[in-house]
C-alpha cells in the first residue's frame, strides 16, 4: 500500500467532470479520479473548515460508525476494473478490522472528515498512477 494524500481539485466546466487528485506522500505519481459533484461539494467543505448546521451525508456516517462504536482507520483504493476505482473504508472496533465497499470519492470525503490516511494498492497506481511533472 502507497500513502496518498489529497493534492488538488480540478473542475472542468466544459465537460461537466471534477476530479480530485491525490499524490504519492513520498513519491512521484499522482491519481486522478473522476468524481460527482455532490462528492465534491462535500471534500471542499471539508477542506475550507466550514461547520453545517446540520451533519452533512459523511458526517452522518462517522457518526453512525462512531455510535457503533467504531472508528474510520484508513481509506483503501484497492481495485480499477474498467476505468473505475473501487475503494474500502477499513474501521476498527472491538480489536477487528471491519471493510466497507466505498467509492473512492465517497472515501476520500470521510476521510478527511476523520483525519485518516487515504492509501493505495500499488497496482492502482502501477495501472493509472501519473509520474509529477
Amino acid at each position: 500500500m502507497v500513502e496518498l494524500v489529497l493534492s488538488k481539485i480540478k473542475v472542468d466546466e466544459n465537460r461537466s467532470e471534477q476530479v480530485i487528485v491525490l499524490k504519492e506522500k513520498s513519491g512521484k505519481r499522482m491519481l486522478p479520479v473522476i468524481i460527482g459533484l455532490p462528492e465534491v461539494s462535500a471534500i471542499k467543505l471539508k477542506l475550507s473548515g466550514v461547520k453545517t448546521p446540520r451533519p452533512m451525508t459523511h458526517d452522518l456516517l462517522l457518526n453512525a460508525i462512531g455510535s457503533l462504536g467504531a472508528t474510520v482507520k484508513r481509506i483503501v483504493i484497492d481495485h480499477l476494473e474498467n476505468n473505475t476505482f473501487y475503494a474500502k473504508l477499513v474501521l476498527s472496533q472491538d480489536s477487528r478490522e471491519i471493510l466497507v465497499d466505498a467509492r473512492p470519492s465517497d472515501s476520500v470525503a470521510l476521510a478527511l472528515g476523520a483525519n485518516v490516511p487515504i492509501y493505495a494498492d500499488e497496482k492502482v497506481l502501477d495501472e493509472a498512477g501519473i509520474p509529477l511533472e
